[in-house]
């Protein structure tokens, strides 16, 4: 896909972080971007140094953990600037330091609602769209090495349960996609300096309401004068014009996924073995 001046693009999450690297990244390129964020204010901020830079954009409060909200959010946008034909479902929350049996039903009910449902929510609005308008479009959803792999050093499995479904709901819709001119990419950075520990300020209201989780804190310690958001912005804007389906951004990460896959493999080769003493 050619990413041309005067595009519309949707970027959850994107008051801070990734998503605000994304939104600038899109913005040097042209793009008029919605910027869509459940804290307006980290949104308006995000806008404002687009506008800044000289480019085109509008904040815009979303709850994507809501499907009414993400629909609101895509027709505010779709008001401003026209049909939307680059989104970027990328909005997400750190659920880290807990183990799985101690985490509350709100918990669940909030990291399921956001790095899930939000996604789910993301296509349902915008696919029928995009396909509708039968041009060259591009959805990237944000994954994480952690969609990959579990990390066995953290308490992260909530946060990776999450992700590796966003994988499996990416890879299906590139698989349901063929044919058309919608792309898909996944998103799977590991290390970013952003303030992803911190997502439990974020919180909704109906889902428990802001509070704070020290679980996460250890987090950002490790995050910090890691990998730039501004980077990983570029690194996806190169990929939706590569038309990339896996969009990695830390190479070193490729042997925590090779153990992985040659566990899978040791898996596989017993159950070989296995069968042939069957016969």
């Amino acid at each position: 896909m050619i990413i041309e001046s005067g595009m519309a693009a949707f970027v959850t999450g994107g008051g801070s972080g990734i998503g605000r690297g994304i939104a600038l990244s899109l913005a040097r390129r042209g793009v008029r971007v919605g910027v869509c964020d459940i804290r307006e204010s980290d949104a308006a901020e995000t806008a404002r140094q687009i506008q800044v830079a000289g480019g085109v954009s509008i904040p815009v409060a979303v709850d994507v953990s809501e499907l009414q909200s993400v629909e609101d959010a895509v027709n505010t946008v779709e008001s401003a600037f026209g049909e939307i034909v680059i989104a970027c479902n990328n909005a997400g929350i750190a659920l880290h330091g807990v183990p799985l049996h101690e985490i509350t039903a709100a918990d669940w009910d909030w990291v399921i609602g956001v790095n899930i449902q939000g996604v789910i929510h993301g296509i349902q609005t915008l696919v029928p769209r995009m396909l509708a308008t039968e041009r060259p479009a591009h959805i990237v959803n944000t994954a994480s090495i952690g969609g990959f792999q579990v990390n066995p050093n953290f308490l992260t499995a909530a946060y990776s349960m999450t992700k590796y479904a966003v994988v499996a709901l990416s890879e299906g819709l590139h698989n349901e996609l063929q044919g058309t001119q919608v792309g898909v990419s996944i998103l799977a950075p590991a290390a970013v300096d952003t303030r992803i520990h911190l997502s439990e300020r974020s919180r909704p209201e109906r889902l428990g309401g802001a509070t704070v989780r020290p679980q996460n804190h250890f987090m950002g310690e490790l995050l910090k004068g890691s990998m730039s958001p501004d980077e990983v912005g570029d690194r996806v804007v190169n990929a939706i014009e590569d038309e990339d389906l896996y969009i990695f951004t830390h190479p070193e990460t490729r042997q925590w996924l090779d153990r992985r896959h040659a566990a899978i493999t040791e898996a596989f080769e017993k159950a070989e073995r296995y069968a042939q003493k069957k016969n």
